[in-house]
């Protein structure tokens, strides 16, 4: 069982940036497969970004290319996303999760842990 535990949400202005990290409980961290989904109110959970487990590939949704930046660290079971030139379509709660696979994955069914999330504010 993998528990996840995300920090660094927080309220911004258009144009701000803020830096979300993902804390994991798993030994064999480096093994999973990372992504991170956000949700906004009466959406769909949707892919953000993702890393595969040793760093070497990333993947991003179009709509954050160029602002947001995934990145891991395995000797501290950590996973991070900074976040740059954000937008008021940027609020959601942001959702961490792992994939026990060796390659990138995009959907949400393909992820077998979660975190709580961390709510993200970017105001107008």
């Amino acid at each position: 069982q993998v528990q996840l535990v995300e920090s660094g949400g927080g309220l911004v202005h258009t144009g701000g940036s803020l830096r979300l990290s993902c804390a994991a409980s798993e030994r064999t961290f480096s093994r999973y497969t990372m992504g991170w989904f956000r949700q906004a109110p009466g959406k769909e959970r949707e892919f953000v970004a993702s890393i595969s487990w040793d760093g070497a590939t990333t993947r991003y949704a179009d709509f954050v290319k160029g602002r947001f930046t995934i990145s891991r660290d395995n000797a501290k079971n950590t996973v991070y996303l900074p976040m740059n030139s954000l937008k008021p379509e940027d609020s959601a709660v942001y959702y961490c999760a792992a994939a026990p696979l060796a390659y990138i994955v995009t959907k949400t069914t393909e992820y077998d842990y979660w975190g709580q999330g961390t709510q993200v504010s970017v105001s107008s």
